[in-house]
């Protein structure tokens, strides 16, 4: 498995906030990565444009702290990217960053970071001696099933698509994912969309674009996969 230059760029940045200690983890695509990267994965996956992660602390931290944080943490490990926030996080809505070019203003790539939403369960992950905290993969299967298991899944194509990735290597454990989605106040869905509605599926993952060389598996082979990975989970009559 590759890492581009931009996803190197984001993993080096992802480390200066770590090592800062802003109280953050991290989560989403670039985790993912990190994850199958340590268990050996070695086929291309989808690349991403964007870091995800989780801001925690016990006052919530004004657009001034997080921006200033955010580009004091890159000035210290002498990463000259410039800093801006565009959305402000809000009732269900994560706050939004453009990490940005300084000569030339060119915006490299985002940051959507949550703030005080459930705490969920993290690891420290190393890859090509670049640390970060993110979270856990039981935290990610749970965060994928949850999505899946509405009919906002046909939005959520990438999910189906991870979860894909993630069998490969990894075991599924309903029990743990069923206590995490407890944890995290969140129920399942009854899987109606991804269950009893395979066609609509399928036109949303023929509409799903996987960029460069990376290899885009029949929706067969993904579908099949995928509801076997997480059958302890399904509805008992499927």
């Amino acid at each position: 498995m590759q890492i581009t230059a931009e996803e190197k760029l984001m993993y080096g940045v992802m480390k200066a906030i770590y090592d800062s200690g802003i109280p953050i983890d991290f989560k989403g695509s670039m985790v993912l990565k990190a994850c199958l990267l340590e268990a050996g994965f070695s086929e291309e996956i989808r690349h991403t444009v964007d870091i995800d992660a989780n801001w925690y602390s016990d006052v919530p931290p004004t657009a001034e702290q997080m921006t200033d944080s955010l580009q004091k943490a890159l000035e210290r490990s002498n990463i000259d990217l410039a800093v801006n926030l565009y959305r402000m996080y809000g009732e269900g809505r994560s706050a939004g960053f453009e990490i940005s070019d300084r000569d030339t203003e060119e915006i490299l790539f985002t940051m959507d970071i949550d703030v005080n939403r459930p705490a969920a369960m993290t690891k420290i992950y190393e890859i090509a001696e670049i640390c970060f905290r993110g979270v856990s993969v039981d935290q990610m299967l749970a965060d994928k099933v949850s999505a899946v298991s509405g009919n906002k899944v046909f939005r959520r194509i990438k999910d189906v698509v991870d979860l894909y990735y993630l069998s490969k290597v990894f075991p599924f454990h309903g029990t743990n994912i069923r206590k995490i989605l407890k944890d995290n106040g969140r129920t399942l869905g009854e899987f109606d969309g991804f269950l009893h509605r395979k066609d609509e599926l399928e036109h949303a993952y023929d509409k799903f674009r996987l960029t460069g060389d990376v290899n885009k598996p029949t929706f067969d082979d993904v579908y099949v996969a995928v509801k076997l990975y997480i059958k302890d989970i399904l509805p008992k009559d499927e």
